[in-house]
């Protein structure tokens, strides 16, 4: 019996020692992501299943902060790859020769946005995310004030002091909005709109979640965030209206590249070919009611009806060359507003 309790031991600990080492052996690979901190568990634990030689470690931040980081240390990469950021900052990097050119496998079933269709491409498609005006109906009706239905009427005087929105320097859907309203009526009147809108603005947060979350708090009378955290607040019971305003909606999308002269090209091939797969679409699908594959396609319940068909034409190449002097402008203009980081 000793004997045998001995052989146990012995081979519990051999296989402890065995997990141990395929641990130690697995390489670390560099993600810089601007995906929301309840996404990074499950992503991470999907990877390095679909990839065991892999460990993810993530640097996230908010888009602008992981965009300006990139771009400083392009002498000099920290990365290996970029996951979960949006594709007018990864446009971006490709125009300074940033990223390496990979075709996945599996790509060409994505639908045609989310695809780079160039000869050599260098990123792929993951999932869409969309700035919608979040509306506290309950601080509305102690209010008088109806819900809006246009971003014009985000402009009543009703509205003074009772909106937040996301920073567009920090967040990729304060960016994507600004940008939207500038494509969406011109730049002259896009910034004549934000100008009146700057008039009820009591801050502009460094979040693209934020917003809404303070909108589903009462704080705020409305915040313009993500469509899915604005799901997200209604189904855990905050008397939030998600609203698709009547003109259209701006949208961005996130996307993966593999960051050229990585150590660590190979695995990082494997992971962008995972990243395609139908498998890693589900994943997403967890936190976002538009992704890639279209067989991933299932709307939460509560998500607004008429989205797709609000999406704007969206010219991504336009956002990634204008982005300096487009945020160059809004802060000279709206900075005084700015919540504190």
């Amino acid at each position: 019996m000793k004997n045998m309790l001995k052989l146990g031991v012995a081979a519990a600990a051999l296989a402890v020692a065995t997990f141990a080492g395929q641990a130690d052996a697995r390489t670390p690979l560099t993600i810089y992501t601007a995906l929301e901190n309840d996404q990074l568990g499950p992503i991470k634990q999907a990877i390095e299943a679909a990839v065991p030689d892999v460990e993810v470690v993530w640097m996230r931040d908010s888009t602008g902060v992981i965009t300006a980081r990139f771009l400083a240390e392009a002498d000099n990469p920290q990365a290996d790859m970029v996951v979960g950021l949006a594709v007018s900052s990864l446009m971006m990097f490709d125009e300074r020769g940033l990223l390496a050119s990979y075709a996945p496998m599996g790509a060409e079933a994505l639908r045609d946005a989310f695809r780079d269709d160039r000869d050599e491409p260098t990123w792929v498609g993951m999932d869409a995310y969309v700035g919608v005006i979040c509306f506290n109906t309950a601080e509305g009706a102690a209010a008088g004030v109806e819900t809006p239905t246009s971003w014009q009427d985000l402009l009543a005087p009703e509205f003074e002091g009772r909106i937040v929105m996301p920073h567009p320097a920090s967040s990729g859907t304060g960016y994507l909005t600004v940008a939207a309203w500038l494509q969406m009526m011109g730049e002259e009147d896009g910034w004549a709109f934000m100008d009146a809108l700057h008039q009820n603005m009591a801050a502009y947060l460094h979040s693209g979640s934020a917003p809404c979350v303070q909108a589903a708090r009462g704080e705020r009378m409305a915040g313009i965030a993500l469509d899915m955290r604005g799901v997200q607040e209604r189904a855990m019971g905050a008397p939030l209206e998600v609203v698709v305003p009547s003109e259209g909606v701006g949208w961005e999308m996130e996307a993966a590249a593999i960051v050229d002269g990585t150590d660590h090209m190979e695995l990082a091939q494997q992971v962008m070919e995972w990243l395609t797969t139908l498998e890693a679409n589900l994943v997403y699908q967890q936190t976002y009611a538009i992704v890639a594959h279209p067989d991933a396609q299932n709307f939460p319940d509560g998500y607004p009806e008429g989205v797709e068909a609000a999406l704007i034409d969206n010219d991504f190449g336009w956002m990634a060359a204008n982005r300096e002097r487009i945020l160059a402008e809004w802060t000279a203009r709206y900075e005084a507003k700015a919540a504190p980081r």
